[in-house]
């Protein structure tokens, strides 16, 4: 299927598509943050959170921090856009937020990998959870980065 080009007023080929492309990203990965944050708040007031160890304690805070970092940096461009208004510098604004948005994803997969260690290490073991995360690890990087990297590469897109 052949990429559309968006058009500035004077028939141009503009790049108001890229930024319009970025922001529907970001409103994609956020739901996804904002679930596990909710349910991180929520988990230590559960009575059997006061029982796990200190070890699964330590992760649960890294995991908590990782997933409201992920949260402020997604969330950041499109606060930064309706900041910034009318933007006097569209090229580099979208070169920064594409940045943030990626250290924001950076920060949920590391939210998501501990996350996943943090339940089946409850679940079913410490050694059950490091595998897990592993998994979750690998699977993150295959589809959030390799893949991609290596469609663009083949140009089998």
């Amino acid at each position: 299927m052949p990429q559309t080009q968006h058009q500035d007023e004077n028939g141009q080929p503009g790049d108001e598509g890229d930024l319009s492309d970025l922001l529907s990203e970001l409103r994609i990965l956020l739901p996804g943050a904002q679930m596990l944050t909710a349910f991180l708040i929520i988990l230590p007031f559960n009575g059997g959170f006061a029982k796990i160890v200190q070890a699964e304690k330590v992760v649960f805070l890294l995991t908590f921090f990782l997933s409201m970092t992920s949260l402020v940096l997604l969330s950041a461009p499109a606060i930064q856009h309706r900041v910034m208004r009318p933007l006097q510098d569209r090229e580099r604004f979208k070169r920064v937020a594409d940045r943030i948005m990626m250290c924001g994803a950076f920060s949920l997969a590391l939210a998501f990998i501990l996350g996943t260690n943090l339940v089946m290490s409850e679940v079913f073991g410490h050694i059950a959870g490091i595998i897990a995360g592993v998994l979750m690890g690998s699977l993150i990087i295959c589809m959030w980065w390799w893949l991609p990297l290596h469609l663009k590469s083949s140009k089998k897109i």
